[in-house]
């Protein structure tokens, strides 16, 4: 005990340049630099990608997490309370970004997780060799980080620009991904 004593005091003694530690019984020491030599990943900003919702509050054409996708609800039925409970509420929604289609049943009173949806259109500006878009926001800020969509909307795309229309692409954000999910003709330069 005076042996713990003796280096809680040793503690209060030190300088701002250095540090103790007592680890399992033996005394460390080291200097500032190399105690600051420490490399931390990191993260995002802590924001999360979906936020809790009553299952009964949820819409048909609103947003919701099936199966862990973010999704569309297209379908909803709720059935009639059971002599055990809660009434329960029927689910189908569509993948917003692969089109897949999911379904669930949750008790009505039960939390589910809807997940934060972006919706942002930009102008085309180029499509690249390797089928990625140039894209441009409203304020001119340049983005070249999406490929042409697959399926009937990437080869709409690629014909409209080559054809000289111009476009704006409609970009959807969602739990880490984004992709171009509709595009539409510029209207506001012909005015």
């Amino acid at each position: 005990q005076e042996q713990g004593c003796a280096i809680y005091s040793l503690c209060l003694r030190l300088s701002f340049k250095s540090h103790i530690f007592l680890v399992r019984g033996s005394l460390i020491t080291g200097k500032m630099a190399e105690m600051d030599d420490h490399h931390f990943e990191t993260g995002d900003s802590g924001a999360s990608q979906t936020y809790p919702m009553q299952c009964s509050a949820l819409r048909k054409n609103g947003f919701v997490m099936l199966k862990g996708r973010p999704c569309k609800i297209v379908e909803m039925s709720t059935s009639k309370t059971g002599k055990h409970g809660h009434a329960k509420v029927h689910m189908v929604g569509i993948d917003i970004f692969t089109n897949k289609k999911y379904e669930d049943i949750c008790p009505s009173t039960h939390n589910m997780d809807v997940p934060h949806v972006k919706r942002e259109d930009y102008q085309l500006t180029d499509i690249s060799d390797d089928g990625f878009l140039t894209l441009m926001s409203d304020n001119g800020e340049i983005r070249e980080d999406l490929k042409v969509p697959e399926g009937d909307l990437g080869n709409s795309l690629r014909s409209d620009f080559d054809n000289g229309k111009d476009l704006l692409c409609t970009v959807l954000k969602s739990c880490g991904e984004e992709c171009v999910i509709a595009l539409k003709t510029n209207t506001a330069l012909d005015k």
